[in-house]
């Protein structure tokens, strides 16, 4: 069975537990980090202090896409892990390019989510959500010219950003019209396992 650590109030653990719903894999998740903590057997499997962390038999990982990566590998055949290089390449851009946009969002979930009303900082939040709808102005480009980040169909290309489209969507913060980018997450909503383990109460 595979073993998910980290707890589900965390961007890249939702990333992987959505995708063991969409690939049917039998798997149990431990909470780990935040309030719940790190002990010394964790650390030893993730020197890093960071979350996930994944045990798939012999095999411990830990970075979200690079579980995403071996998962789409080991277990979702051509569907999910295509042979033709160029048409994981498609894909996989978007799963580096998501690390940027994270960064980018992070100052606006920080003082949203995680910082007291009294202490949130105003100019981080307009900063971040600026240099969020830049970046998220080359998503909607891209989305106009093709339904999904993997291509013809949804794959595991459009699972780290779906993650972050949810945060974007869900924040109080005022959003520049983006249509494709609108369309595309209204499809990612219809996926299997989105409900339970990505569109959750930001905390």
């Amino acid at each position: 069975m595979l073993t998910i650590w980290g707890r589900l109030n965390s961007h890249n653990v939702k990333k992987v537990a959505w995708f063991a719903e969409e690939l049917g894999i039998d798997y149990r998740r431990i909470d780990v980090g935040g309030a719940f903590g790190m002990d010394a057997a964790y650390l030893d499997k993730n020197p890093n202090a960071l979350i996930p962390t994944v045990e798939d038999g012999k095999v411990v990982l830990w970075e979200s896409n690079a579980i995403l990566r071996y998962l789409a590998a080991e277990y979702g055949g051509e569907r999910w892990w295509p042979k033709d290089a160029a048409v994981r390449a498609m894909a996989d851009r978007w799963m580096d390019w998501q690390g940027g946009y994270a960064e980018a969002q992070r100052g606006a979930f920080i003082n949203f989510v995680r910082t007291p009303e009294a202490e949130r900082d105003q100019g981080t939040i307009d900063r971040s959500v600026a240099a969020s709808a830049r970046r998220l102005a080359v998503l909607d480009r891209y989305l106009g010219e093709t339904p999904w980040l993997s291509g013809a169909d949804f794959g595991v290309g459009d699972i780290p950003m779906g993650v972050y489209a949810y945060t974007w969507f869900t924040l109080p913060i005022p959003r520049p019209p983006f249509p494709n980018l609108e369309a595309w997450y209204a499809r990612i909503r219809t996926r299997p396992g989105f409900a339970v383990q990505v569109a959750i109460p930001l905390s």
